[in-house]
């Protein structure tokens, strides 16, 4: 397993690092606030960053446009900010995931299905959570812990200290160490204790170990460890999906039933599979899911470019 980064270390004092440290305060400082002051306040945030990262903003709109062609540009130009008012009010979530106590959160969300979760951890050989990456991402993980600890899967921050925080956190909120995605002898360790892996598969990972399928009709580069994962342990796939209701309503979690017939043999059919369920969810509450990563980026050979950027 992993060993935790250590927070309070003399590295971290350097002035390359003062920064973080403010913008790490005032996150801490933000999940103190008022619900509906938090929402307020992330939809102006969102919506001023989405005018200064242009790069961003030009990458969301290409994606945008890619799986919502039925769309007018109009109703894509207004989904475009919504998204990035989403993503402003995803800097409090994460701030309420990582500080709030649970007696502030425990009326804001409702969490639905946990006897899917339930039934698959009794089988005893470990569970894939499986969702996406929503704007809601920290926030619906935190909900999940009410139920089951888990370790997080993730993928190394470029800023160390921000990384250090997010593994501490996230190793209090779930009470199991986060592990790496290429630690795949501690991914399968924790599936023979029976533990549940938190997992979420939707990034571009390059070529390696993925497969082409589509997603809203896009052929994308997916990556097969889904599959794989579950083929090599054993595992329940369990999805789970959070989503921001209107308002000030708060949170919904879904928790849906362990895949049936997963893993199938056929890696391409159960990538397909994934991103088939993740659609049917990202749908729901489009705005809400992470469009400025650039999803589309690797292509077949020969195939031109999608950002040209």
């Amino acid at each position: 397993m992993t060993t935790p980064v250590r927070l309070f270390s003399w590295h971290f004092l350097a002035p390359r690092y003062w920064p973080v440290w403010l913008g790490l305060g005032a996150m801490k400082g933000m999940a103190a606030l008022p619900f509906r002051w938090q929402l307020l306040a992330g939809r102006q945030i969102g919506r001023w960053a989405g005018k200064i990262m242009r790069r961003r903003r030009r990458i969301a709109a290409i994606n945008l446009a890619l799986c919502f062609p039925e769309l007018s540009s109009a109703q894509r130009a207004d989904l475009l900010e919504e998204h990035f008012a989403a993503l402003g009010i995803g800097l409090f979530e994460t701030a309420m995931a990582w500080w709030a106590p649970d007696e502030r959160l425990y009326g804001l969300a409702r969490v639905e299905g946990t006897q899917y979760l339930e039934q698959a951890m009794a089988r005893g050989k470990g569970v894939i959570l499986l969702t996406g990456h929503f704007t809601t991402l920290e926030l619906g993980a935190r909900f999940i812990t009410w139920r089951h600890s888990f370790h997080a899967m993730y993928r190394s921050h470029k800023n160390s200290l921000y990384e250090a925080v997010m593994r501490r956190e996230r190793e209090r909120r779930s009470r199991l160490p986060p592990l790496p995605h290429e630690d795949l002898r501690g991914l399968l360790r924790a599936f023979k204790r029976g533990r549940a892996v938190w997992y979420a598969p939707d990034q571009n990972h390059g070529l390696r170990n993925s497969v082409f399928v589509p997603f809203f009709g896009v052929p994308t580069c997916t990556i097969t460890a889904t599959s794989r994962l579950a083929a090599l342990s054993g595992a329940a796939v369990v999805p789970y999906f959070p989503r921001r209701l209107s308002g000030t309503a708060g949170y919904e979690v879904t928790i849906l039933p362990a895949l049936e017939n997963f893993p199938s043999g056929d890696v391409a059919s159960d990538t397909q599979r994934i991103n088939e369920l993740l659609e049917h969810h990202i749908r729901q509450a489009p705005a809400q899911y992470l469009w400025v990563h650039r999803r589309f980026k690797t292509q077949p050979p020969g195939s031109p470019r999608i950002y040209p950027l």
